[in-house]
């Protein structure tokens, strides 16, 4: 008789310990996550009046921790992943707080918004690397592209419920209170994941943090996979960040409308990728994970040109149409982009630098998106059109970069990237 093959349904994957909580504690967190990140473009926006000052929050508020990202690794590796994970939500939910209240006090001066945003920053890599470093330890590896296309949607629900949420909080109570308001959804998460058991695991340790912290850094360098994905995903980043200004200053500034639209503008956005992480999830991705990479990235310059028409300063009247067509076909193409990211990062990593490996690849991915937001800022108060642009250059180059430096085949990556130990 032939083996029973393995089941590959979604319904699988409840099966698997203590991963339903896992998931539950970390949609709550990426809800926050998505409000916040509309709701302090919108609060700065509205309390400042700058769009340079918006995308410098969001530059500073991303950048710290990607610095300390291979420290933070090397902790996840040495210390466990649950507990560090809960660590981040409550500095999280305790810097808005912070943000919200000294705002209401009418107490809050730039630069200590700044200060406070960057000390934030330091501990994120702790929350979105933990959790995504333990799926391919708890999840069988036929289940990856399922437990993929599930972290997937996971940002793509928290794009269709965050952002309107936020925008609709921002409209009814202002910045400073919907700031406070989304503290509480940090909480939340915390105390849903209060208890997740770590797996065991062989970690190539040198006994020495700063020492595993640099040899994070070697790894994930020496890994010719994970190095064309730092540039390749980091240039496509450049993209989003520059949506997440731009796309604001045009629905405000050009199209006149109110911060609910720009919420449900997002939203679209979340609506696109959760089609498209479905069905890509079902697809075995081996062998196919670098034109799931490629094909999106060239997809979305051409969805992004569909901004430049609502950007001028007399827009016609289907302008609204454009920029919401724009974010529906950028989150189609999300989908099968995140499958084949996630999925070839799983691959091609040996499991003993998990918690390294990925803290720095993650980060190395997503440095583009806080340059992005901060060249949008800079761009957009002169010209929007010119932040547009910079977008689509940096989907195109991200698509030369992946074709042209990711390797067809794993071939010996693991063992050639190992640094010693000693």
């Amino acid at each position: 008789m032939s083996p029973i093959p393995p089941e590959r349904s979604y319904r699988a994957l409840a099966a698997v310990p203590a991963l339903p909580r896992m998931v539950a504690g970390m949609q709550i967190a990426r809800i926050g996550q998505s409000m916040v990140s509309v709701a302090m473009v919108l609060f700065t926006l509205t309390t400042y009046h700058s769009a340079r000052l918006a995308g410098l929050v969001t530059f500073v508020a991303i950048v710290p921790g990607m610095l300390v990202s291979p420290i933070a690794g090397a902790l996840l590796d040495r210390h466990g992943r649950s507990r560090l994970v809960l660590v981040d939500y409550v500095v999280a939910g305790v810097a808005l707080a912070f943000v919200g209240g000294l705002a209401m006090a009418h107490a809050l001066p730039v630069w200590l918004l700044l200060v406070i945003a960057g000390a934030s920053s330091l501990t994120a890599t702790l929350s979105s690397t933990g959790l995504r470093s333990l799926f391919p330890l708890l999840v069988p590896a036929h289940l990856w592209e399922r437990i993929n296309a599930v972290d997937s949607m996971g940002y793509v629900v928290a794009t269709v419920v965050g952002p309107p949420l936020a925008g609709a909080l921002v409209g009814l109570w202002g910045g400073p209170a919907a700031l406070v308001a989304i503290a509480g959804t940090f909480a939340l998460a915390a105390l849903v994941l209060v208890g997740i058991p770590d797996p065991e695991t062989d970690v190539a340790s040198s006994g020495r943090l700063l020492l595993d912290a640099w040899q994070g850094l070697v790894y994930t360098w020496r890994n010719p996979t994970l190095r064309a994905l730092g540039f390749s995903v980091s240039a496509v980043n450049l993209s989003s960040g520059m949506t997440t200004i731009v796309v604001p200053l045009i629905v405000l500034d050009r199209l006149h409308q109110g911060p609910a639209a720009v919420g449900a503008v997002f939203a679209v956005l979340g609506l696109g990728g959760a089609v498209a992480a479905v069905l890509f999830g079902r697809i075995n991705s081996a062998g196919r994970e670098r034109r799931m990479l490629v094909l999106p990235m060239l997809g979305s310059a051409l969805a992004l040109v569909l901004l430049l028409p609502a950007a001028d300063p007399t827009p016609t009247a289907g302008a609204l149409g454009l920029v919401i067509a724009s974010m529906a076909l950028i989150g189609l193409l999300n989908g099968p982009q995140d499958i084949g990211l996630f999925t070839l990062r799983q691959r091609r990593t040996d499991p003993a630098w998990m918690g390294r490996a990925f803290a720095v690849s993650m980060n190395f991915n997503f440095a583009g998106f806080p340059i992005g937001s901060a060249v949008a800022g800079w761009l957009g108060s002169r010209s929007i059109e010119s932040a547009v642009l910079f977008g689509v250059a940096a989907c195109v180059v991200a698509a030369v970069i992946a074709a042209r430096g990711i390797p067809r085949s794993e071939g010996g990556e693991g063992r050639a990237a190992r640094p010693s130990t000693v």
